[in-house]
């Protein structure tokens, strides 16, 4: 069946508040709802922001949400959700608090537990609203219906996909993100870029879903730069949470392949932040593609303004687009801790088993190709 043909389905959430001050919004959509019990999930960090919303009265607010959620935080979460009994539950920080909030919107009430629900299409439902602010620019969680959270018993990430954790109200505010350090920006906005590529060279990918895959590519192109060596540079931070929106928006339809399945482990096993272990990883994957599709692989590098020709090798994509992270600050050998050959083993044999995403990977990946990658970036070949 061509690209064209295949049957696709793009949601978006009921209403979409874009920005620079718009944070506000949520204040004003609660009263008009006449909610009363909200609960707040957010990091740390963000946990001291939350009159940036501007919501009346008091909220119950959990601003404990680790950097890569396992299921013990998920617990407490949902501990704090059930005794508030919110109408309402506000993500407000990067896609670790997002996720949490979708998990927590549809669990604390329903009767299910997380391994009720892991997988596609196996969420009952909501009754509470929900409502999305994100204050970086990555994942694009906003927009989307899937949550990750990490089993640490085997470091796995466990997914939960469901039309029921689209949020009612998606408000992106990039005033919110002008405080996010240069390595942070760097690293996320490169993981925005990776949802867009994957998606756009994705076996499953669509020409509906192509038109923001693209877009979100030469925003972040545009961007990027300009956003790590300038935090208050609004134009900038503007077009970075747009691409990070299309990259979000991207997931549901088509989703990730090869690349987040390789990073997965980085984070699972050595706690590093999820944008930043993508970042690591994504000119390995997208020169691994480039035999598979070239000419969409010398669009992105066009759109990166990285041009390449029309059919760049896997050497030529590899050093641009190796090229492109680096001038953003993004160096393996000051991110990568030190890994034995036992480990690489064993994140090889865990990045292999993810094959949700390793199917739609335009090129077969076989564990060695992995290991491989794994070898080069720890400085072991």
């Amino acid at each position: 069946m061509s690209s064209l043909a295949r049957p696709v389905t793009l949601q978006f959430p009921p209403s979409l508040e874009l920005g620079q001050g718009t944070a506000s919004a949520v204040g004003r959509w609660v009263e008009a709802q006449g909610c009363r019990r909200v609960l707040v999930v957010a990091d740390a960090f963000n946990g001291d922001r939350i009159d940036r919303l501007g919501l009346p009265g008091q909220a119950v607010v959990f601003d404990r949400v680790k950097p890569e959620p396992d299921i013990a935080n998920l617990e407490a979460l949902l501990a704090v959700a059930r005794e508030a009994a919110p109408d309402l539950v506000v993500g407000f920080g990067g896609g670790s608090a997002m996720d949490l909030a979708k998990l927590a919107a549809v669990l604390h009430d329903c009767g299910q537990t997380l391994s009720d629900v892991v997988g596609a299409g196996r969420v009952a439902g909501r009754r509470s609203a929900l409502i999305q602010v994100p204050t970086t620019s990555g994942t694009g969680s906003e927009c989307g219906t899937r949550a990750l959270v990490t089993d640490a018993a085997n470091s796995r990430k466990l997914a939960v996909e469901s039309r029921h954790m689209l949020a009612d109200v998606a408000v992106i505010d990039p005033e919110l993100t002008t405080s996010v350090p240069p390595a942070v920006t760097a690293a996320t906005g490169v993981d925005a870029l990776a949802h867009c590529v994957e998606s756009f060279t994705n076996r499953k990918s669509h020409p509906l879903v192509d038109l923001y895959a693209e877009e979100g590519i030469r925003l972040v192109g545009l961007h990027l730069a300009r956003a790590v060596a300038a935090g208050d540079d609004c134009e900038a931070r503007m077009g970075m949470s747009l691409a990070s929106m299309y990259g979000g928006l991207c997931l549901g339809p088509v989703n990730t392949a090869a690349g987040h399945a390789v990073a997965y482990p980085l984070g699972t096993r050595f706690g590093l932040p999820h944008g930043l272990a993508n970042a690591l990883i994504f000119p390995y994957v997208l020169a691994f593609n480039a035999p598979a599709c070239p000419t969409k692989t010398a669009r992105i590098l066009d759109l990166l303004g990285q041009p390449g020709g029309d059919a760049p090798s896997e050497e030529e994509v590899f050093r641009l687009a190796g090229g492109f992270c680096r001038r953003l600050g993004i160096d393996a050998t000051t991110s990568v801790p030190a890994l034995a050959e036992g480990d690489l083993e064993a994140m090889a044999d865990e990045a292999f088993s993810i094959k949700r995403l390793l199917d739609n990977n335009p090129r077969e990946v076989g564990r060695d190709d992995i290991l491989g990658m794994y070898r080069h970036l720890a400085g072991n070949q």
